[in-house]
């Protein structure tokens, strides 16, 4: 894991909560202008909806479909600002009365150039080393090849999506290893397929992608999403649920503002939690984002509580509940950080 400098995670990640008025509103107090909004209304089951600094504003992409990006969308999210964004009157992200997340990620305040790193030169690559996080935009060549990602370190997980075809959203784990796979938009167990990874794990200046149609068609353009960890601030691992209400406990070294988990050997869906939408523990106010549908209250099954050092599973292992905490099962998952974090020794602090 690399060593962060981030003294304040809300300088590179941050969750918005907001009520929709149908018409136009600007979400603002965000420490930064968000290179990335992922956005879901929580009340009425719409679409998730994607925006980023390479596609613009009238693109959006959906972590619930394998569809290529809908454009325009000229009424969706109308702006990236220096201290949040802009919505219009699309009901998706702004629907009258409804209650609507957004998900915000900084890698810079304006696209990067190409990165001729990889064998593949990409349109842009926007990268935030001290954050640990890059955006990549890229054509296909229908042949093996490397990406240049632009991090300087090994990343630890990335998410790649087609945009001008079809597709599902396949993403890379470090903990599963370069031949296995996950699908975003899906609720299947992690695969096995060489011509994804060619079974290679990303360097600290590239990752490779095989001649899968998914992440590497010919003539098909494509974003890919690009995260490493940084003590303190993000952590992208795995862990073995013990089917318990006194469960599986995982240690991530801070207080996740943002926590999402998905069984690897099984096809429950992914899951998703974060201290704004909940404030206190017991967290079960989830969202999923392989669907659209509402936020679920599931305290009768999927729990945990999110402490100041990592997060404890609390949801047993029958009915749904193996959604976080299966007996014996297979768990990746993605955490960000609440603030403070690390002090001027790289040292991680509890938040609270």
């Amino acid at each position: 894991m690399a060593y962060t400098t981030i003294n304040k995670s809300s300088d590179y990640f941050d969750t918005k909560t907001f009520t929709g008025n149908g018409t136009s509103q600007s979400i603002t107090n965000l420490n930064f202008k968000p290179s990335l909004v992922w956005l879901k209304d929580r009340s009425t089951a719409y679409a998730q909806s994607l925006f980023d600094l390479h596609r613009g504003t009238n693109a959006r992409i959906r972590t619930d479909s394998s569809d290529s990006q809908d454009t325009p969308v000229p009424s969706a999210l109308t702006a990236f600002n220096s201290d949040g964004f802009t919505v219009g009157g699309d009901v998706g992200v702004n629907q009258n009365n409804d209650n609507i997340v957004g998900w915000n990620w900084y890698s810079a305040d304006t696209m990067g150039s190409a990165n001729t790193d990889g064998s593949l030169n990409t349109y842009a690559t926007t990268a935030n080393t001290t954050a640990g996080f890059s955006i990549i935009s890229y054509t296909g060549t229908g042949s093996n090849a490397t990406v240049g990602h632009g991090l300087g370190v090994v990343p630890n997980v990335i998410w790649v999506k087609s945009l001008s075809a079809g597709g599902d959203w396949t993403c890379y784990w470090s903990v599963l290893g370069s031949t296995k796979f996950m699908r975003l938009n899906s609720t299947i167990a992690a695969g096995t397929q060489s011509t994804y990874w060619q079974d290679t794990d990303p360097t600290s200046s590239v990752f490779s992608i095989g001649t899968a149609g998914d992440v590497n068609g010919s003539g098909t353009n494509y974003i890919a999403y690009c995260f490493a960890e940084k003590t303190g601030y993000s952590k992208f691992g795995k862990y073995t649920g013990n089917g318990s209400t006194d469960g599986a406990f995982v240690y991530t070294g801070f207080k996740p503002a943002f926590l999402m988990i998905k069984r690897t050997s099984g096809t429950d869906q992914w899951i998703l939690y974060d201290t704004k939408r909940e404030t206190g523990n017991v967290m079960n106010l989830a969202l999923t984002p392989d669907t659209n549908d509402t936020e679920q209250d599931t305290s009768s099954y999927n729990t945990l509580d999110i402490v100041s050092n990592g997060f404890k599973c609390r949801g047993g292992s029958s009915g749904s509940g193996t959604g976080t905490n299966q007996s014996g099962g297979s768990y990746i998952y993605m955490a960000f950080a609440e603030a403070p974090l690390v002090g001027t020794n790289n040292v991680p602090c509890t938040a609270r």
